[in-house]
């Protein structure tokens, strides 16, 4: 519970606590507490960012992850000053579960390695798949961030006409975690 309220508190400046009050027998609530106001917000009084971001780090911080864990875009509805933190919080995640995050999120992007994401492509109703760091991507790399190679096509994981659907896979953890 620390390591989440440490997470929380780095993420949200007025975060002073979580709190857990009953509301009836055998129930709990979810509080939480901002320095700003003397009553604390109840998870339905939450944005929905602010709920997304603690639902993702209550998961990726459980000691009782499986084997492989699967995410799909979550940047949505998440400030873009939380994805660097996110993308931290991610990487140690990586580390006890094979964590497998779906993304069309040039913002997500930009706080991750090549060695980290594999390009999905379909062509001619295919998908291939590339890592990104087997693309020569070092000459671009000293003008340009990753998600503005990204954004420029350099890289793939973007549709070449909309009728195909395409995503960029972000896997932050090679190889698999040891059984």
């Amino acid at each position: 519970m620390k390591l989440l309220q440490d997470t929380l508190a780095a993420a949200f400046p007025d975060f002073e606590r979580l709190g857990f009050p009953p509301v009836a027998a055998g129930t709990l609530a979810l509080t939480w507490k901002d320095k700003n106001f003397s009553e604390p917000f109840y998870m339905e009084q939450l944005s929905e960012g602010t709920l997304r971001f603690l639902w993702l780090v209550t998961l990726l911080q459980s000691q009782e992850l499986s084997a492989v864990t699967m995410i799909d875009e979550p940047e949505v509805c998440l400030h873009p000053e939380l994805l660097r933190l996110l993308v931290d919080v991610m990487r140690e995640a990586a580390r006890r579960t094979q964590l497998i995050v779906a993304t069309h999120s040039d913002r997500l992007i930009r706080f991750l390695d090549p060695r980290e994401i594999l390009v999905c492509d379909a062509v001619s109703g295919l998908t291939t798949m590339t890592w990104a760091d087997s693309l020569d991507l070092d000459k671009w790399l000293i003008d340009y961030s990753l998600d503005e190679i990204w954004a420029m096509n350099l890289i793939g994981g973007r549709p070449e006409n909309f009728h195909e659907s395409m995503s960029c896979w972000v896997h932050p953890n090679l190889p698999p975690p040891e059984p």
